[in-house]
């Protein structure tokens, strides 16, 4: 028993050391020996011998050895580097068992506490001594057994203490950095603030500014509203002028009429009488020479327009009047708002962007996207004739006074004259930069107009085949464009938010009408030509005095658009075609809105009959849908 406490004692007694703690019963037991004498394993004892009596062996070392020579020094550098890898390797691999785990040895576990405290000297005598005794087989050493579950609980506690530690310093510099982005949210946060109140400021210093503008503007309405008043004035002077002009040359036109007829066979010509003011040269002295080279200038001038223009047609000076200003009261029939759906027809694949009805007969025709107008015969919808030839979808179609032949305009960018008996294309207008979105025919029947999306207007002479005039003066694309009835006048309506009216004689824009706050679909005149109605793209239609060109109601039926507008025959009740299917007739008496519901999807185009008794509308589904 003694023998084998000298034994475990050594053992026991080198841990405490390196840990300083005791073992419960084996220390104190182990104190006890420790007052009584020293504790020794072996007695050895050593003499001085030579170095004669003995030959030791040589035992290269192959661990580590300093080379030799100023040019190995960096391979022992390298050599150093290396051990103190494996070292940081060793110590990064030992792991230390848990509560479970299997017991530790105790040279194990003083081997793994040199290691972790560097102490490699102390590690090397240890392992020498220890394996030496073992190898000699003196003492039992293995016997110690393992070492107390206390000791590897507090090195493992030494490793989780470490380690929190370590996770602690990372929990600090991310708490810095949320402390920093707090800080800079917070200066983000009162930069913003005060940006906010500067904004509030400059508001509130806008409307007062506004304000004072609006007072300012109160105070020149008086003296706007007399200038235009004024400008009023002389525009219808302007007007009366103008008729009393083209009154003159008819008178003009007949009396040398008559003179020709007189004077048939004489061989001289009767003097060409002009009404204008033609500027005269002063009295300066011409020779015989310069005026024969002058007078054979302008004759050949002569010739040569009269060569270029012998086809064009004449507008015409004396218009027959307008026959539904002398239409009665008594003779028209009360206003109509009790449509009902009647028939569909479904005659497109694609929307039908136009719907026109023949002025004297019971056929309509329809337009569609799917490049196709077709003549239908009513009220049965019996397709009469299809017409092919344009190669982009149709936008618009107007019938010939006589109702014998159609104009269609495309997005093909041209126009197209067709004769409705044949079905032939007799004509083809083009020098539109861009899709043609609307055309008229003139009263005379020699005159179609056209709009573009290219800005303009251009008026086409039929006899001539050729453009006569292009109007000038929109900013946007010219959505439609009509004749006043039976007159020279025009009536254009255009995505820049406005209506003009010109003069197809001269191309020039005689006025121009504004009021809407977003692009104009649709602009059409009254059957008396009195009264001019426009809708937008908000849903918003207007009606105008065209007299006095000044606006007279401005109705909402938004927000959806407006996409046409028509009149009936007397005029007092106004169709418009909705964006959301709805059919709108307003009383223009008593400013009522009726609504006819009926079209599955949008509804483009609205027109009615001649004797207003029904109403044709159509839509995005390709059908036609008659009210009566």
């Amino acid at each position: 028993m003694a023998a084998q406490q000298e034994l475990h004692n050594p053992a026991l007694r080198v841990l405490e050391e390196a840990l300083g703690v005791g073992l419960g019963d084996a220390g104190d037991a182990a104190d006890g020996v420790a007052a009584e004498g020293a504790y020794y394993l072996e007695q050895v004892t050593i003499t001085e011998a030579s170095e004669d009596d003995y030959e030791y062996e040589e035992i290269p070392d192959d661990n580590f050895s300093i080379p030799e020579g100023e040019e190995d020094l960096a391979k022992a550098i390298q050599m150093v580097q290396e051990q103190a890898t494996d070292t940081q390797i060793l110590e990064q691999k030992t792991v230390l068992p848990s509560r479970h785990a299997i017991p530790e040895a105790v040279e194990d576990f003083l081997c793994n506490f040199l290691i972790k405290m560097g102490m490699t000297r102390t590690l090397d005598c240890f392992q020498s001594e220890w394996y030496e005794l073992i190898q000699k087989g003196v003492t039992e050493l293995r016997a110690v057994g393992n070492v107390p579950d206390v000791y590897t609980q507090i090195m493992f506690l030494e490793n989780e203490n470490k380690k929190l530690k370590k996770d602690l310093k990372h929990y600090k510099q991310a708490a810095d950095k949320a402390r920093e982005d707090l800080l800079k949210t917070q200066k983000e946060r009162d930069f913003h603030r005060m940006h906010h109140k500067r904004i509030v400021q400059e508001k509130n210093k806008l409307i007062n500014d506004l304000k004072g503008l609006k007072l300012h503007y109160a105070s020149y309405e008086p003296t706007i509203r007399v200038l235009h008043e004024k400008h009023h004035t002389l525009l219808k002077e302007k007007m009366l002028t103008s008729l009393e002009r083209d009154r003159a040359l008819g008178q003009i036109s007949e009396l040398q009429g008559t003179l020709k007829n007189m004077e048939l066979g004489h061989s001289y010509c009767v003097p060409e009488i002009k009404v204008a003011h033609n500027c005269e040269k002063g009295n300066t002295s011409e020779g015989p020479t310069q005026k024969g080279l002058r007078e054979a200038r302008e004759q050949n001038k002569r010739k040569t327009k009269m060569k270029d223009n012998t086809k064009d047609s004449e507008f015409p000076v004396h218009i027959q009047p307008n026959p539904n200003l002398y239409l009665c009261k008594e003779n028209l029939c009360p206003a109509k708002f009790d449509y009902k759906l009647n028939n569909i027809f479904r005659l497109h694949e694609l929307p039908v962007s136009c719907v026109a009805v023949h002025p004297h007969k019971d056929i309509l025709i329809s337009c569609g996207e799917d490049r196709l107008w077709k003549v239908v015969s009513l009220p049965k919808g019996n397709v009469l004739l299809t017409g092919f030839g344009h190669t982009d979808w149709l936008s618009d179609c107007c019938f010939h006074p006589s109702g014998n032949k159609l104009a269609t305009s495309s997005g093909d960018t041209t126009v197209k004259l067709w004769d409705l008996c044949k079905g032939d294309c007799i004509l083809t207008f083009e020098g539109h930069s861009h899709a043609v979105w609307s055309c008229s025919w003139h009263s005379c029947g020699n005159f179609v107009a056209s709009s573009s999306l290219d800005t303009t207007s251009k008026i086409w002479d039929v006899n001539s085949e050729r453009c006569r005039c292009t109007l000038y003066g929109h900013t946007d694309s010219v959505n439609s464009i009509e004749f006043f009835p039976f007159s020279n006048t025009l009536l254009t309506g255009s995505a820049d938010k406005s209506l003009s009216v010109w003069d197809a004689r001269t191309g020039k824009c005689e006025q121009s009408l504004y009021g809407h706050m977003h692009s104009v679909n649709d602009a059409t005149f009254s059957p008396s030509g009195h009264m001019i109605a426009s809708c937008d793209a908000c849903g918003v239609t207007k009606l105008w005095d065209f007299r006095k060109l000044l606006p007279v109601v401005s109705i909402d039926i938004g927000p959806s658009p407006g996409n046409e507008v028509n009149f009936d025959l007397s005029g007092r009740v106004l169709a418009q075609a909705s964006d959301n299917g709805v059919i709108h007739l307003l009383d223009l008496k008593s400013g009522q809105i009726h609504k006819l519901m009926g079209h599955e999807g949008e509804a483009h185009t609205v027109v009615f009959s001649p004797d207003g008794e029904s109403l044709f509308s159509g839509g995005s589904d390709g059908t036609v849908r008659t009210w009566s």
